[in-house]
């Protein structure tokens, strides 16, 4: 099928599976999914992340891209670029950890597996897997370049730092100019400016973008005799992707109910937000570090075809059970738990544990 050019997110393919329960398949542990978040695709299942090498080369890189389910254009961008399909695979498994992390005490804990109804509405949930799906293809795609594993791009272009120097001394920096504008072209132009669920998903890809953008710090290192600063090397560097994580939650939490007006002067759709009750002020243009979404969520208590329902899912007692089981109480079970203890170095080169076991009570959601 051809996907329309636009916004090409990521979407966080299945639910979190414990490492136990994980069955790999040759050297892959995992089957990852590459769709677009229209609401007219599937998610298409491709082979998982391999180890972090260098580019594939020749047929293997081109039947790489084949796999991912992109618009012919999209396809084009990535046969031409060696080392972009392991890219997109690594930002793909990137924004599941990382979706599933932060809604892992919520009831909607990032499953989209056999539930992909989800994507066809305008949730804040659809609205998060925007943000962090750009957000990931951003953060990735610079530091793939930085590694080497890009063809077409290397270290950033700080001032006074040639990429020969970057290498031999350790500091080469994240290239957050090259992603940015890679991703600008390969996304492609906002799609229909007269569709208020195009305008809210270009909306959030952007802030995924920016919050990436937010996180690049500068970072120096000193050469000299027995650490002088003689000579100070400073280079550009992403944050963790965990921060911005965090900071896309926030987003979310905060996110804005928004509906659409004409702006008669420029001709085209704005976002805008309704007037909530009682407030005398007039409804205002949501910010640019806003989520936006389009209609409110679906409580995710109980099975349906936007979420697997909460029943079976452990919670806190004092945290979250209460919230996530949605009123309908708690089982509890016990379990031995072994783990190392009263720890000590032995001369000369080795630490010497004894095994403990302690009790340990489980708290699962009522069906």
């Amino acid at each position: 099928m051809k996907l329309p050019d636009g916004p090409l997110p990521l979407a966080c393919p299945r639910s979190y599976l414990p490492s136990s329960s994980i069955r790999p398949s040759g050297s892959l542990s995992h089957s990852l999914a590459l769709s677009s978040l229209t609401g007219r695709e599937v998610l298409t299942p491709f082979p998982g992340l391999g180890t972090a090498t260098a580019p594939a080369q020749g047929g293997a890189h081109l039947k790489q891209c084949d796999l991912l389910k992109l618009s012919r254009r999209q396809k084009q961008l990535c046969r031409r670029e060696p080392g972009l399909a392991e890219t997109l695979q690594d930002a793909a498994h990137l924004s599941l950890l990382e979706c599933q992390f932060q809604f892992r005490h919520e009831r909607w804990n990032c499953s989209l597996e056999g539930r992909t109804g989800l994507l066809k509405r305008g949730f804040k949930e659809t609205a998060f897997l925007y943000a962090v799906s750009s957000a990931a293809l951003t953060h990735t795609l610079a530091r793939a370049c930085s590694a080497g594993r890009m063809e077409r791009c290397t270290c950033d272009d700080s001032p006074g730092l040639e990429s020969r120097q970057a290498w031999q001394w350790g500091v080469c920096g994240d290239n957050l100019k090259y992603s940015t504008k890679f991703l600008s072209n390969f996304l492609g132009p906002k799609r229909g400016s007269k569709d208020l669920r195009a305008r809210v998903d270009a909306h959030n890809t952007h802030m995924g973008i920016k919050a990436v953008k937010s996180g690049l710090r500068t970072t120096c290192k000193c050469h000299g005799v027995s650490g002088s600063c003689a000579v100070r090397t400073c280079w550009k560097q992403l944050s963790p992707f965990r921060e911005t994580g965090q900071a896309l939650k926030l987003r979310y939490d905060s996110a804005v109910k928004v509906s659409s007006a004409t702006n008669e002067a420029l001709g085209r759709l704005e976002l805008w937000a309704p007037v909530r009750p009682g407030s005398p002020a007039k409804g205002l243009a949501p910010r640019p570090g806003d989520l936006v979404y389009m209609e409110d969520s679906p409580s995710f208590c109980r099975p349906s075809k936007y979420s697997p329902g909460t029943a079976g899912r452990v919670c806190s007692r004092e945290a979250s059970c209460s919230s996530l089981c949605c009123g309908r109480g708690y089982d509890t079970q016990s379990r031995l738990v072994a783990f190392s203890c009263h720890c000590q170095v032995q001369w000369c080169c080795y630490v010497e544990c004894q095994q403990c076991v302690q009790e340990e009570l489980v708290y699962t959601c009522k069906h």
